[in-house]
């Protein structure tokens, strides 16, 4: 496990009363209150999700990780906190600056020529205090999500071109390639119909042809990466990786264009993943959403949804276990 994967699922943040958030004499009581991880609604119509996770270290240095969109959690630069106020740059070229009080937040986005600002909002997620093993997880009825065919999704985006057929089991992506090689891009994503998935283990059979990317989305929010990774040494952004937050521990990919077996377990916000018959994530905490979440509304259902933006991939066998206790 990386050390994404571990930041804040310990801490515990003392909490106490608060005027609202537009009161300039903000009566925050915390200790240090914007150490912490926070979900953003970040500024855009579309895919505003945003995670922020701020700490300190045994010295009392405070760093953070801010996810932004799409890609994965960049380290914030030239971060300054005083009080329940904050600032930092964006690797990406623009500026945050926000105020906290108590589990609110708020903020504005820059560019760094001074334009363009925007507001944010957030919310403070609970830290992670409970011992969890997703090894008691007990679980209800099969859910076939492939039983209807396409019937049983739908496009997220409506205006991208709608790539996807099923055929004999198999829910493919069919964008292709060009010329030179390269995939096409712009498909469209696809999502369940149902819409009520919590925590569940879900299994899938997944075949992805060379130099491919695409993945499974659980609730909508936290990516369990497809990708051609075979050969590759460890990296969060390879095959059934916990997508930028946690290395798996293990390759245990196979070759493009075999087929190969998915197993995820998510339960009371830690996940356990099992590659090709190797746990390759045991009991990781989930600590937040990843890139291209639908939202950073973490403690609500949402479905399952796949990446069908980036390139071809093939799925069968794909069957949801609901957590019933």
């Amino acid at each position: 496990m990386n050390v994404k994967s571990i930041l804040f699922s310990s801490a515990v943040i003392a909490m106490a009363g608060c005027c609202s958030i537009q009161d300039k004499k903000c009566c925050c009581e915390c200790k240090d209150p914007v150490v912490g991880n926070w979900g953003l609604k970040l500024p855009y119509d579309a895919m505003n999700a945003g995670s922020m996770i701020i700490e300190r270290d045994a010295e009392g240095k405070a760093s953070g990780l801010v996810l932004w969109r799409w890609a994965s959690p960049n380290p914030v630069k030239n971060l300054v906190i005083k009080g329940n106020e904050f600032s930092f740059d964006h690797p990406w070229k623009f500026r945050i600056e926000g105020k906290v009080c108590g589990d609110k937040l708020e903020a504005t986005v820059v560019n760094n020529d001074g334009t363009d600002a925007r507001k944010i909002i957030g919310w403070r997620n609970p830290p992670i205090t409970e011992k969890v093993s997703t090894k008691d997880a007990k679980f209800g009825e099969k859910i076939d999500l492939l039983k209807d065919g396409l019937n049983g999704w739908k496009s997220m985006n409506p205006e991208s071109k709608f790539a996807w057929k099923f055929k004999d089991g198999i829910l493919s992506n069919n964008l292709g390639r060009k010329p030179n090689g390269e995939w096409n891009h712009g498909g469209a994503n696809l999502m369940t119909k149902r819409s009520d998935f919590y925590d569940f283990k879900l299994e899938y059979d997944v075949r992805v042809p060379k130099d491919s990317n695409s993945g499974v989305y659980l609730r909508g929010r936290y990516e369990i990466q497809t990708i051609d990774s075979y050969g590759k040494p460890v990296d969060c952004h390879n095959m059934a990786a916990y997508y930028g937050r946690v290395t798996p521990s293990v390759a245990a990919e196979k070759p493009a264009g075999e087929w190969q077996h998915v197993s995820v377990v998510l339960y009371k916000r830690h996940l356990t993943v099992v590659l090709n018959g190797k746990t390759i994530i045991e009991n990781a905490p989930v600590v937040g959403i990843t890139g291209g979440a639908m939202d950073a509304n973490e403690f609500v259902p949402g479905p399952l949804y796949l990446q069908g933006d980036h390139s071809d991939a093939d799925y069968k066998n794909m069957y949801l276990y609901p957590v019933v206790k």
